[in-house]
This record gives structure tokens, sequence and C-alpha cells, in this order.
């Protein structure tokens, strides 16, 4: 780049600095930054678009565009030439805009003179805040250097957007981020709703000073830097650390030695943005390059890079989990995501926690289920829009969370919780009655647990058993494979801590989102139906057997129940009841107890097993449908996808007629049967599984009252009637009818 043309770049940023730090207001400072960027580009036009809402930009400020224009002007996103930068996040440069793709005439701006057109999106670490435009009259595109100036003052832009520059008289558009109430609809990972204020699991780097006047100074803070940060990534990478972890590692390092990335950083250095400015700049372009590759390995390395990149801006500034902020007294948890063990880190402390990625099955929302609070997933933005202490209510019934609500809605949500509360207490009155009927039929509803945290809800939740003990999460919150031995003294603290009532273990249920960091996952297109569970048990008995062995010896003469998950046919059942045998014959071998009375189950989740042999009936012990699997795979219709996952109903009648023939079934060979998963924590379809025959259902222990109040008033053979009338004329669902009898009960 020629020495006059870095300087006037340097130039431009150390005159916009100058305008940031004026006494102005935010109008009057968005104003006279279009006028000097207009000037140093010697272009007739300068205009600032700002997002008003998701879909709109506004033009918030313009030198050479009639100034009536201004907060008047506004397109959808993708709409015109300036929408087209917002959608793609790509820049437009053309020598003649009324005949470029997409133009779109604004006759109230009085643009139809300019000829050229530069936009540049304003971004923010992938996120567009707005567009920034320069406009000439004279027919050409805009050079290099130009373009780059222009970049790196719509990221000067972001930054100064990001804290609050621009708020000021007469421009609701520029309101101040992280200050308006924002609300995010996601995706229910688990149900509830909370109040709280924010505690940020990985705090936002904030550049506070992206133009730096001394070049020399900031380059040797960016070696600094690099040189801590390489040394942190080697001493993390000890002979002793293999596997994913490795690899990942190995990554941070490939990055951390990249010639190309110091080489760019340096670069913007010297054109006069500070270390840390030049570090986020050089994010958010490889961001850009990387989310447009057509290769899934590429993609992956985001995430890589967003670590070591935000491991830098916190050498730089200082900034990052140590800052000196206390956790507020009823935080709710936001992360891009978490890992169990960080989660259970931080206990029964969390209100709620929100995640912008996860999945209904992680190993993240089957924690949140043992700690019992809401978790709100897949909530586009939250770690960007949120700051620590903001206030925050997380409905994990609809999937929404409101970010700093405003006065009607924090109203409305405080009622519903008064009500939910008012309903608890309601359901404490009824704990120690039975779940019966009208019509005479007792039901026995069981708990689902996974932490030994969950075991006091045994008691307080009127529940008489655990209906599924999940095991995996003593293998997913460790970076080794749990030894036997600590395996054992844990199964046996749950058995002590239920005080004699039934507790089912279901062996290790690991693959398709649960993957132990210490076992290389396989690459595969479709990991729920694939690697999974059982499957992994048999592919790998060792593990198996270790399990087995510790469950046995926890028992310690003790009853034992046991059932395996995922079994899709007979011979898998019969494989796995064949390691139990070997695990209790090598037990007696030892001398070791055998358990008085031992139980040997399977989950039924896949349609297939549903369709097994009556010897695979007259053999099991006990059969658990595990609702959640077994619908996606009924309706071939994905739980982690937003699009289908609500699109098929539990009380569709084929569903209900399939679920019937598994009753049907059981009844005939005489199989002990139950019903585990989230729609048997649903009060309307709890109470349709009774009516066609489950007589044991398996739910999350806040679910157990309001399950329990509502069998208490339905007549099973009434409702029974209202089902069968409802299929017997074709309905598609029965929940219709069956909520309008259920609105005649008293």
């Amino acid at each position: 780049m020629p020495q006059g043309l870095e300087s006037d770049s340097r130039k431009l940023l150390r005159r916009l600095r100058d305008t940031m730090a004026e006494d102005h207001a935010g109008q009057a400072r968005l104003d006279l930054i279009t006028h000097l960027i207009a000037d140093s580009m010697a272009s007739e036009v300068c205009s600032i678009y700002l997002f008003r809402d998701p879909e709109t930009l506004e033009l918030c400020a313009t030198e050479g565009l009639r100034k009536e224009a201004v907060h008047q002007t506004r397109m959808k996103l993708g709409e015109g030439l300036v929408g087209r930068v917002a959608r793609s996040g790509q820049i437009v440069n053309t020598a003649n805009a009324p005949a470029t793709r997409g133009f779109r005439y604004m006759p109230e701006t009085g643009e139809e003179i300019y000829s050229s057109f530069l936009g540049v999106p304003i971004q923010r670490l992938g996120e567009t805040l707005g567009v920034l435009v320069v406009q000439s009259k004279t027919a050409r595109e805009f050079v290099g250097d130009e373009i780059y100036a222009l970049e790196v003052v719509a990221m000067v832009l972001a930054e100064m957007t990001e804290l609050g520059a621009f708020v000021g008289d007469n421009s609701d558009a520029m309101g101040a981020r992280h200050q308006q109430p924002v609300m995010i609809r996601g995706t229910t990972g688990q149900e509830g709703a909370a109040i709280g204020h924010v505690w940020l699991h990985e705090p936002r780097v904030v550049v506070t000073n992206p133009i730096a006047d001394d070049p020399e100074k900031e380059t040797q803070r960016l070696h600094d830097a690099v040189d801590k940060l390489r040394l942190d990534v080697d001493r993390m990478l000890t002979p002793d650390v293999d596997g994913e972890q490795r690899e990942v590692l190995e990554a941070y390092r490939m990055f951390a030695h990249s010639k190309g990335w110091m080489r760019r950083m340096e670069e913007d250095v010297a054109r006069g943005l500070s270390a840390e400015a030049a570090v986020e700049k050089e994010q958010g372009a490889a961001r850009a390059r990387l989310s447009q590759s057509n290769d899934a390995y590429l993609r992956d390395r985001l995430n890589d890079l967003d670590d070591l990149s935000n491991r830098l801006l916190r050498l730089l500034t200082g900034q990052g989990r140590d800052t000196g902020a206390q956790m507020p007294d009823d935080p709710i948890l936001i992360a891009r995501n978490i890992g169990p063990a960080e989660l259970l880190d931080y206990g029964r402390k969390l209100r709620g926690v929100v995640l912008e990625e996860g999945s209904v099955g992680s190993h993240a929302a089957i924690v949140a289920r043992a700690l019992a609070i809401p978790l709100v997933i897949h909530a586009g933005r939250i770690t960007t829009e949120a700051l620590n202490g903001d206030p925050i209510m997380v409905d994990g019934d609809q999937g929404i969370v409101h970010l700093r609500p405003g006065d009607t809605v924090a109203a409305a949500f405080r009622d519903k919780i008064a009500m939910q509360a008012a309903a608890q207490q309601r359901y404490a009155s009824i704990r120690d009655e039975p779940a019966l009927t009208r019509c005479g039929t007792v039901l026995s509803l069981h708990m689902n647990a996974g932490l030994m945290a969950d075991l006091p809800s045994l008691e307080s939740s009127g529940a008489e058993a655990v209906g599924l003990f999940r095991t995996e999460l003593q293998f997913l919150v460790r970076n080794q494979m749990p030894r036997r031995q600590e395996l054992s003294r844990l199964y046996a603290r749950v058995l002590d801590a239920a005080r004699g009532k039934r507790v089912v273990f279901r062996t290790l249920d690991i693959g398709s989102d649960k993957v132990l960091p210490y076992l290389k996952p396989n690459d595969e297109p479709n990991p729920a139906m694939g690697w999974r569970a059982i499957r992994v048990g048999l592919d790998k008995p060792g593990v198996l057997r270790m399990q087995l062995q510790a469950l046995l010896r926890a028992a310690n003469g003790r009853p034992l129940s046991v059932m395996f998950p995922f079994v899709a046919e007979h011979a898998e059942y019969r494989a796995a009841r064949a390691e139990m045998d070997k695990a209790l014959e090598r037990e007696r071998i030892l001398g070791h107890p055998l358990p008085e009375k031992i139980e040997i189950g399977a989950m039924l989740e896949t349609p297939s097993l549903a369709y097994a042999s009556r010897a695979f009936f007259g053999e099991v012990g006990f059969l658990s449908v595990g609702g959640n699997d077994l619908k996606q795979f009924f309706f071939a219709a994905d739980r982690e996808n937003e699009r289908v996952r609500r699109r098929y109903d539990t009380l569709n009648a084929s569903f209900l007629n399939f679920l019937e023939g598994v009753v049907r079934v059981c009844g005939i060979t005489g199989t002990p049967l139950s019903f585990c998963g989230e729609d048997a924590g649903r009060p309307v379809e709890a109470a349709c599984l009774a009516a066609i025959g489950f007589r044991t259902l398996s739910m999350r222990p806040a679910s157990i009252g309001p399950v329990k109040h509502m069998l208490r008033r339905v007549d099973l053979g009434d409702l029974r009637a209202v089902i069968d009338g409802a299929r017997a004329v074709g309905a598609e669902t029965v929940r219709p009818a069956v909520q309008a009898y259920l609105a005649t009960l008293d």
C-alpha cells in the first residue's frame, strides 16, 4: 500500500476517533461521521443504515442525500442494494448502481443522480448491525484501498454501536443496544418458568479502543499477546492429552502459529487499528470466509477460531471470566453451549439456562432436567444481546426468552409464575394420596433421575419409584472412563437414598448427541439412528460388563432393576441379557452377594421392537416405552428439527393405535409395561395413555403433581369412549375431543 494512502487511512481513523470523543448527542455524532467519511473519501454521499428491527433497515444519517429522508426511508432485509448487503453480509461495489441486480429507486432520497455505489456491512462477530454506503456521481468502481478503509470504519462503527455511542435525541432506531427489551424465540429444552438476572458463562470481550495512534506500540502488544497465547496452547498439549481433545488443541496450535493470520493483523494495526480491533477484524473476516465454505470440516473450525480469538482478546484487554463481576442471587446462565461438567459446577444456584445451541436430548438438557430448572435452546443472538446483570425471564414451556422485559410483559409473566406456585401448593396437598381415577383405577407414577441430587424428589414429589435412572451423566462429566469402583459406590448411594423404593437403572445411553469426550465418535450422517446406546454396549462389551458388575456390587444383595436402551430386535436383548448372565456368574464365583431379586428389561424406542415375536415379550422382564425417541421414529420427524418436531401430535390416532397394540401384547404375555418420557408428564397426554391401558408412567418429578391431579378427576372409561368416538369418525388427532371432555370436569 503506498505510504500516502496509508496515511490517509490512518488520518480518517484519527478524525473518526476525535469525532467519537466529542460531546455530541447520538444523531449529531452520526451526522459528523458521515460528513468526514464523505470528505475523506472524496465522495458526494455517505449514508449509515441501521436495523430498526431484525427485518427492517432505516436510514439514520447521511451526507449528500436529502436530509428529510433520515429516519423516514426504510427497507426490508434483502430489499435494494442496501438490503442485499445486509442480508448477504457481502460488499456490493458497482459503477452503475441503477443497472445492478436488486437496485431499488427511493425517490425521497434524491439518489438517482449518483452512479457509483459501495456498500459495506456494519458487522460485529458475524452479526450485521447495519450498512455503511458511499456514492458518487462519477461512474467508477471503488478500489481496494478505499474498500479496506470503509471496512475498517464499518468495524469501528459496529464497536461504537455496541457501546451505545449513537444513542440520543429523536432516534428510537438508534436506541442503545443492551438497553431495549428483546424477545427471543428458541426451543424448549426443559419446561418451567424462571425470573432472574443474566450470568454469562463466557463474558463477551468489548473493544473500547478500536483506534490507536502508535502502530509500533500496538504491534508489540499484539506480538506479546500472541506469544503468551502460543505458550498457553503448548502447555495444554501435554503427552497425556489424546483423542478429540488433542485434535482441538492441535487446531488451536495451527491457528496460533499461522503466518497469514499474524500478517493480516499486523497490516490492520499498521493502518491505524488497535491490537484488539485488529484481532476482532480478522476474526470477523475469517468467520465470513469459513461460514460460506461447503466443507463441513472448515465450518466446524469456526468454533476453534472463535475460541482462540477470544482467548487472544482476553489477553489484550484483561476482560474475561475473572472480571470481578459478582454472580447475582438469581442467576440465569447464558451460553453458546455448555458441557455437563461445567453446568453441574454451577449446580442448583441457577434459576434457568439459555443456550444459543444445544439440543433437546443433549447432556446439558439432561443436567437441566436433573436440576429441575427451565432450559431454552436455539436462542439465537442471546450471547450478543445479553449483558451480565440484565433482567431476564425464561419461559421453558413456550421456548421463549424475555430479555430486559417491559413492565407489561414482566407483570404478565409474574402472574403466570404466581399461578403455577398456587397450583403446586394444591398438588402438594395430594402428594401422599394415590393416583386413583374416578373409575377406581390406580396408576403408579414414577420419576426420572440422573443425579444423586435428584433423589430427594422421590419423597417430596410423591413418586412411588425411580422409573428411569440415567447412568450416562457419570460418563459424560469426566475426561476419562470412570472406574468400576467409583460407579459401584455411586449406584449404592442411589439405592440407599431410595430407601427401598424401586430404582430402574438404564445402562449407558451414549451416541446421537451424547458423545463421550474420551470415545472418538464416528462420522455419522444421522447419529440419532446410528451407533448408539445398546449398539455401543454390544460392540464394546468391556464397558457394558464393567457397568453391569458395578450395578451388581452396588446392590449388595438388594433387589436390582436394569434395562437396556434402544433395543431394536429380540437378538439384541438376548445378547445384552447374556452379558448380565456372565456378570452374575462372575460375581457368584468371586463370592460376592447376588441380588435377592433381579429384573432385566428393555426400552421400546423403535417401532420394530413392537413387532417382535411373542417369545421376546415372554422373555423380557419388563418394557418401558421411551416416548421421546419412539415418537420421532414413528413419525420420521427428527426431534432436533424445529420444522417437524412439533408437526405431529402424541394424540394422533395412528400413534395411539400403535401404543394400544403394545399394551395389548403385553397384556396377553403378562409383561410389565410403563411409559417414560415428556408426554408421560403432560396431564392431557398422561390421561389418554392411562385410558388406552398404561398403568405406570415415569416423568420428571415436577410433573407428578399435575398428572396426579388430572388423573384423580378422570373416569378412564368415559375418556376411552371419547377417544374411540374420535377415532371412529376418522379424526386425525383425538386432542380436540379429549380437551372438550376434560373441560366438562369439575
